[in-house]
C-alpha cells in the first residue's frame, strides 16, 4: 500500500470518529438534555406550606451578610419557619451584625463556633451544626453570598415537597455583569445546570449546588451527615447529594422566582480556584457518573479537533453536513434551556461559548487529579 493511501486511511478513520462524536453528542441533546428544554411541570392540585429551616454558614461574611440577608429575612412565607446562620470563627464583625439582625428579625437564630473541627475541612461542620440546630424538618441551604431572586424563594423551594420527596434541586444563578468574564462564569453555571438538571428529569440525579439546595433533615441524620466525605475539603452539596439522591425521592425547581443569585468572580484566577476546588470531587463520583459525565465532556472536547481535521483533509461537504446536524440540534436545545434558566442573552454567543468550552476543558481537567486545597468553602 503506498503513502497516500495510507495517508487516506488515517483521515477516513478520522471522519468516522468525527461521526461517532457528533452521534454521542446527539444522543446526550435529544436523550437527557431535551427534558429540560421541554420540561413542563406537572400542575399541583393543591399548595402547600411545611415548617422550614433555612441554613446559611459564614465566615468573615459580614459584607456579604449585610447585603443578602434582608432578602433572606423578608420572604413572603406565612408559615413556620426560621433562619439559622452558623457564624464560623470569623474575626470580622459578623458576629455584631447578627446580633443587630436579631434584635428586629426573632426567627433569626445564630450558632456561633469558635474553633475548628480537626480533620474536618471545608464548611462541612459548622453546616452539620447548623442543621443539627434546626428546629425543622425540611432544610433549604444557601450561601452568605447568595441572595433570593424573589420573595417567594423559600415557597417555590418547599412547594416541590409531595409523598415521597427527600430532596429538591434549585438553581444558583450568578447576577449579569458587563464583561467577558462574567459570560464565561454563567454559560459555565447554566452548562453545569443543564446536566444536573436534566439528569434528575431523566431519572438519574447524581449532584446540587450549595447556593440552592433542599433535603429533609432525618435524611441527613440517616446517612450519618457528612461522615463518609468529612476528609475532604468540598462535596458538601454535590457528593452528598450524589449519596442520597434517587430517582423516586428527589425533585426539581425551575421557577425563576426560586432561583438564587450570586457575585461572579471578578478575576480569571478567583474563579480558576473557585472551580479547581469544585472538580477535585468529581473523581468521587459512582463509577455509572464517571462513564456517562466522562463520555459527554470526552465527545464535546474532541468534536471540535475532529472536525477541523475532516473539514481540511477529508471532504468539507460532508464535514460541513455532520457539523450542521449538531449545530442545529445545539442551537434548538439551548435556546430553550437558556430560555428555562432565565440565561437568555447569552444564546447569541452560545457557538463561541461551546467552543470556548475545549479550551475551558483543557485548563481545568488537570484538577481531577491535583490535591484540592483545604480552604473553608
Amino acid at each position: 500500500m503506498d503513502l497516500p493511501q495510507i495517508t487516506l486511511n488515517w483521515w477516513l478513520i478520522a471522519f468516522i470518529a468525527f461521526c461517532l462524536v457528533t452521534l454521542i453528542q446527539l444522543i446526550y441533546y435529544w436523550g437527557i438534555f431535551s427534558r429540560l428544554a421541554f420540561f413542563k411541570p406537572k400542575p399541583k392540585e393543591q399548595s402547600q406550606q411545611h415548617p422550614v429551616s433555612v441554613v446559611i454558614c459564614a465566615r468573615d461574611e459580614a459584607a456579604n451578610l449585610a447585603r443578602n440577608l434582608p432578602g433572606v429575612l423578608f420572604q413572603q412565607y406565612p408559615s413556620t419557619h426560621e433562619l439559622v446562620v452558623v457564624n464560623h470563627n470569623s474575626q470580622d464583625d459578623t458576629r455584631y451584625l447578627l446580633e443587630e439582625f436579631r434584635k428586629t428579625f426573632k426567627g433569626l437564630e445564630i450558632v456561633n463556633l469558635e474553633h475548628e473541627a480537626k480533620g474536618i475541612p471545608g464548611k462541612k461542620y459548622p453546616l452539620s451544626m447548623g442543621i443539627r440546630e434546626a428546629n425543622h424538618e425540611i432544610l433549604l441551604l444557601t450561601d452568605a453570598d447568595c441572595v433570593p431572586a424573589s420573595e417567594h424563594w423559600l415557597y417555590k423551594m418547599q412547594d416541590a415537597y409531595q409523598p415521597g420527596i427527600e430532596v429538591v434541586l434549585g438553581y444558583g444563578a450568578y447576577q449579569k455583569r458587563p464583561g467577558l468574564l462574567n459570560k464565561l462564569i454563567r454559560f459555565e453555571t447554566y452548562h453545569t445546570a443543564l446536566q444536573y438538571f436534566s439528569y434528575a428529569l431523566a431519572g438519574m440525579p447524581y449532584m446540587g449546588v450549595g447556593r440552592n439546595l433542599s433535603y429533609k433533615r432525618q435524611l441527613f441524620l440517616e446517612n450519618k451527615g457528612f461522615s463518609s466525605i468529612n476528609h475532604l475539603p468540598g462535596g458538601d452539596d454535590d457528593l452528598f447529594i450524589h449519596k442520597i439522591a434517587r430517582k423516586d425521592n428527589t425533585a426539581v425547581v425551575i421557577d425563576p422566582e426560586a432561583f438564587t443569585l450570586s457575585e461572579a468572580k471578578k478575576t480569571f484566577g478567583d474563579w480558576m480556584r473557585q472551580k479547581e476546588r469544585h472538580y477535585s470531587t468529581g473523581k468521587y463520583y459512582s463509577g455509572k457518573f464517571k462513564f456517562l459525565l466522562g463520555m459527554y465532556s470526552g465527545s464535546q472536547f474532541l468534536f471540535y479537533p475532529l472536525f477541523v481535521l475532516s473539514l481540511i483533509f477529508f471532504s468539507w461537504k460532508l464535514a460541513l453536513a455532520v457539523f450542521g446536524l449538531r449545530f442545529i440540534t445545539q442551537g434548538i436545545i439551548s435556546y430553550k434551556c437558556m430560555q428555562r434558566l432565565r440565561e437568555k442573552d447569552l444564546w447569541p454567543w452560545w457557538w463561541l461559548l461551546d467552543i470556548w468550552m475545549f479550551l475551558y476543558y483543557c485548563i481545568f481537567a488537570p484538577a481531577l487529579w491535583r490535591k484540592p486545597r483545604q480552604n473553608w468553602i
